[in-house]
């Protein structure tokens, strides 16, 4: 067909099949178990205390690795791979306790990091801000979205990463 051709034609919509219900059970061996659900929603529910403790034990490392890399001591690749990983291990435990602003932002802070091939002042700075947006997060118990507050913390953070 022709470009002119193809500008008449309908668009067509295809609509796939829903196979994935027919895959899931819905009773008996191998279904989804209700009550294991529920008990493992409410061990989560009783640990939120402990995250706000592990929280800080997590700030109290990623400093340490941030003023090593601000040092200048040992190799900058591992120094960035370091906060990467403090980084991603609160990443990964924010979300899962209510603070999905701090996933977010962990994950922004990982992004970031990835990118970094050196670590001046700019470099420093961008990171520094990201950890000061992940504590502020935690100070103001900014659950879930952490609402327009968190909202304007996140565009503006995300403006600093496109920096880089």
């Amino acid at each position: 067909m022709s470009e002119d051709e193809t500008k008449n034609v309908a668009p067509q919509v295809i609509k796939p099949p829903m196979t994935l219900q027919a895959k899931v059970e819905k009773g008996g061996p191998g279904a989804v178990d209700l009550k294991a659900l529920e008990k493992a929603e409410s061990v989560i529910a009783n640990l939120a205390d402990e995250y706000l403790k592990w929280v800080q034990e997590d700030f109290l490392r990623l400093e340490k690795a941030f003023n090593v890399l601000k040092s200048g001591e040992g190799d900058v690749t591992q120094n960035l791979d370091n906060i990467f990983q403090i980084a991603h291990d609160m990443k990964g435990q924010g979300g899962s306790f209510g603070y999905d602003l701090m996933t977010a932002i962990g994950d922004q802070l990982c992004r970031l990091v990835e990118k970094m091939t050196k670590a001046g002042p700019r470099e420093q700075e961008m990171i520094r801000v990201h950890i000061d947006a992940m504590r502020v997060i935690i100070t103001k118990n900014l659950k879930g979205d952490g609402g327009n507050e968190g909202r304007q913390l996140l565009m503006g953070l995300q403006l600093v990463s496109g920096k880089l």
